[in-house]
């Protein structure tokens, strides 16, 4: 009788002193202890690991770490609403425990015709739902919705790098509809993988501030002027070397644009980068037999297809496996080009490299 309590005894103790000395990843997790809920707007000089929070009693800073729940509130823009359980943590800083922030409507009509997908980092001055997005080709607006997927990213920070596929809302303002960390190659919209043999790859001049407008190719296009009209009247908007074209290339009557443009010392306004209507599918294509022809460009062009005129008739060319663009900026109706070019799995002819006459 003895032995089995000295044995139920030492069997208690070892367990005991086991629970001590496994490793703290092996103990089971325990929530962290909510201790408040504050409500104030984000300050500037917030990071994705601190928070700064303007509240009724003076700025607080909260810590973000693995831990905090970001599901209800991704936007930590200065000025935009937000909500915070906090808890005590071991470095004498408040933690964020969770994050919510205020439901808004969706008001604004969104063109998913004039997708487009850009790279930057977003500045200080963004406040709230607006966004002023500084890329290589210059700043932009963006508006941010209700709908906005913010799901391939932690949180939304100033002076932070974020890939952004945005379309054009009724408001004239583009609007993000999906926002993830990093240079990510996800999304829809243009790919900048396309046209990369476009000589310069250019950018916007370095301190040059640009605006994005947006409307249809007219007839009055040439390969140096873009003739856009908008709801404000037609624009002669300047193409040259540092215009980026590599996503809207196809500049031929009634093709949809979106434009960043900024005054060029000439009085003229001048195109940084240019964004088409560009489908995000490709098919497999037999790069093993390649057909050259040559032929002006059709006025059914778009992003998507090229109507080329050959001597033996009209060509369809399908331009989602385009890798190099020579010797021209932008294809305009009746431009000169060759075009070498093999068939995919879905029956049609497509583009491989242009090059202009």
């Amino acid at each position: 009788m003895r032995w089995k309590k000295y044995s139920r005894l030492c069997l208690t103790t070892a367990l005991i002193c086991g629970m001590f000395i496994l490793p703290a990843n092996l103990m089971k997790a325990q929530a962290a202890e909510v201790i408040a809920t504050v409500h104030g707007t984000v300050a500037s000089g917030t990071t994705s690991d601190l928070l700064r929070l303007s509240t009724k009693e003076g700025e607080m800073q909260i810590k973000l770490d693995g831990g905090t729940d970001t599901s209800g509130c991704k936007i930590l823009l200065p000025d935009s609403k937000v909500s915070v359980s906090v808890s005590h943590g071991s470095d004498g800083y408040l933690h964020a425990v969770t994050l919510s922030g205020d439901t808004q409507t969706q008001t604004t009509t969104l063109d998913s015709s004039t997708a487009s997908s850009v790279t930057g980092t977003i500045g200080s001055k963004s406040k709230g739902d607006v966004i002023y997005f500084k890329t290589p080709q210059g700043d932009m607006e963006i508006k941010l919705d209700p709908t906005t997927n913010l799901s391939g990213c932690s949180v939304l920070v100033a002076d932070k790098t974020y890939t952004i596929v945005c379309v054009r809302g009724s408001d004239a303002y583009m609007h993000a509809v999906s926002i993830s960390d990093g240079a990510s190659s996800s999304g829809t919209g243009s790919s900048d993988t396309n046209y990369t043999g476009i000589t310069p790859a250019p950018a916007s001049p370095v301190g040059v501030s640009t605006s994005t407008v947006t409307g249809k190719v007219t007839g009055d296009t040439k390969e140096n002027m873009l003739y856009l009209s908008t709801n404000y009247g037609v624009m002669q908007i300047a193409i040259d070397n540092n215009t980026d074209s590599r996503n809207g290339i196809v500049l031929t009557p009634g093709n949809k644009l979106s434009v960043s443009v900024y005054r060029g010392s000439d009085a003229y306004m001048h195109a940084a980068t240019i964004f088409g209507s560009k489908d995000g599918t490709s098919a497999s294509v037999d790069t093993s037999s390649v057909s050259t022809v040559t032929g002006t460009v059709g006025d059914k062009s778009n992003e998507n297809l090229l109507y080329l005129s050959t001597n033996y008739g009209e060509m369809e060319l399908k331009l989602d496996a385009v890798n190099s663009v020579n010797n021209l900026k932008v294809l305009v109706s009746g431009k000169k080009v060759t075009v070498t070019c093999a068939r995919g799995d879905d029956a049609y002819m497509h583009a491989l490299t242009i090059t202009g006459s």
